[in-house]
């Protein structure tokens, strides 16, 4: 009885390495737009 459980412990684990992957998606996150700082001469008061 033994044999037939490892044999199908095995067989399950034969037929799960074998399924094909599902590709993995990847995102990055989203950054929020912001405005350049501009320049406004050596002491800031244009």
């Amino acid at each position: 009885m033994s044999k037939k459980i490892a044999l199908a412990l095995v067989a399950l684990g034969v037929l799960a390495a074998c399924q094909p992957r599902e590709p993995e998606i990847t995102t990055s996150p989203v950054v929020p737009v912001t405005q350049e700082p501009v320049y406004q001469g050596k002491y800031g008061a244009n």
